[in-house]
């Protein structure tokens, strides 16, 4: 960004927290419980406009990339989106995006009462 030598530091920071929203990260975990019990992380990464999902179980050492998404992860994904949308840290296409993955499945994010523990990026 090139800015003229008479800026005013206040409509920098204006013009930055404006265009914030285009520059999110795309990267977003959080942890749940396996019926179980176990501890069980979970990545959703957007790349242009495809996800990849992956988990760990707290016992396991390598990931598993789930292909296509498990329709629970794109369902906590959705609710985990629309929260940071309203606290501005997600863009609503990518909610958007997330609604129409989880209807194509035969899913409904709106059914669901997903409780999760969300890491800050």
């Amino acid at each position: 960004m090139i800015l003229p030598r008479d800026f005013k530091v206040g409509e920098v920071l204006a013009l930055i927290r404006q265009t914030a929203i285009y520059f999110m990260h795309n990267k977003h975990v959080w942890t749940e419980r396996t019926e179980e019990g176990e501890k069980r992380e979970v990545r959703a990464v957007k790349f242009g406009k495809n996800w990849r999902i992956q988990s760990q179980l707290a016992s396991e050492e390598n990931w598993t990339y789930h292909e296509p998404a498990l329709l629970d992860d794109l369902i906590t994904l959705r609710n985990l989106l629309f929260r940071k949308y309203q606290r501005r840290r997600a863009a609503y296409e990518d909610v958007v995006l997330i609604e129409k993955m989880i209807t194509a499945r035969g899913g409904d994010w709106r059914k669901s009462g997903n409780a999760v523990e969300e890491e800050e990026d």
